[in-house]
């Protein structure tokens, strides 16, 4: 037997704001049940794992609003507009790190696929060089580690590490930082 899809009937827009929409879609059920589907809509986000020339890899530490906890994680944000997660990938790094590179793309993932239809896009950037081409936004403050993969992991074993976008990418690159 196979699945079925769920036919959209419309969509309203109830809220907006620079980062998503609060969406909800009327939908029909192959046997004809209908619902009502409420998601937040992004234009999807974009992840770095930024690999030092020594071999390290850098996390960025910064307060959390929601939990009221600081969060060691990759660097990385939302894209601002459809189809630009190399470009958002490149001015996040810029933005959080200092640096820019060569991004290598190494997968992609959905970090909430009952809730939102946000894809991220995860890179490795290699050849790192210092740039100030990009400004952090006035609400965000950092503060950069150099860290081995066998740090990372251990800290992910003992929750050190916590955020879910940054260990969805790690299980995505882990297998790939220490190769060209």
């Amino acid at each position: 037997m196979e699945l079925e899809r769920w036919k959209k009937l419309n969509t309203e827009k109830k809220f907006t704001n620079n980062w998503w929409s609060y969406m909800i879609d009327n939908y029909q059920l192959p046997d004809g049940t209908l619902g009502e589907y409420h998601y937040v809509f992004t234009h999807g986000s974009a992840f770095i794992v930024p690999v030092t020339s020594s071999g390290k890899i850098i996390l960025v530490k910064q307060y959390r609003y929601l939990n009221d906890r600081f969060s060691l994680e990759f660097p990385g944000g939302g894209v601002k507009k459809e189809d630009n997660h190399d470009f958002e990938a490149q001015k996040e790094l810029v933005e959080e790190t200092g640096f820019e590179g060569e991004l290598e793309y190494a997968g992609l993932f959905n970090p909430y696929n009952g809730v939102t239809n946000e894809i991220c896009k995860v890179y490795i950037a290699r050849n790192l060089k210092p740039s100030d081409k990009y400004k952090k936004d006035a609400s965000e403050e950092f503060l950069m580690y150099e860290f081995t993969a066998e740090e990372i992991e251990k800290m992910i074993e003992n929750n050190e590490i916590y955020d879910g976008m940054t260990l969805a990418a790690w299980a995505l690159v882990r297998n790939k930082i220490n190769k060209p």
